[in-house]
């Protein structure tokens, strides 16, 4: 059986172009510092609106989520015959342990969600008296 080299080729070509066209899937890429006094954490969110965005704090875990809300009003807007960006929730967490949660700060600029974490202030352990049996 002899191989057609020629229908390879196109295969691939269509593939190719198939997936150049494709929406690429977007993870919300972060950097994570460690300051004096706790944490910083810069999430990408391009696109999104802070009113989208939400960050919660729950046993331990921040997380961050965005929503985009799909707009299909076509009186205001136009009928759509053409879609490549997405409609979909993100969302991603990061384990930050015990922190002030009453100092927990967040901020939007170009894209960019820079999130303070303070860390909780521990306590000085108090003295004990050992009595002596």
């Amino acid at each position: 059986m002899r191989n057609n080299n020629a229908l390879s080729i196109f295969d691939e070509m269509d593939n190719f172009f198939d997936d150049f066209f494709k929406p690429a899937k977007y993870d919300m890429k972060s950097d994570i510092r460690q300051v004096e006094n706790g944490y910083e954490i810069d999430v990408e969110i391009p696109g999104f609106n802070k009113d989208e965005i939400n960050v919660d704090y729950n046993d331990g875990y921040l997380t961050v989520s965005a929503n985009h809300k799909e707009n299909h009003d076509e009186k205001k807007h136009g009928k759509l015959i053409h879609q490549e960006r997405s409609y979909s929730t993100l969302s991603r967490s990061y384990y930050v342990g015990n922190i002030d949660k009453t100092k927990v700060n967040a901020k939007m600029n170009n894209g960019i969600l820079t999130i303070s974490v303070p860390k909780a202030a521990l306590e000085a352990p108090k003295g004990k008296t050992i009595m002596i049996e």
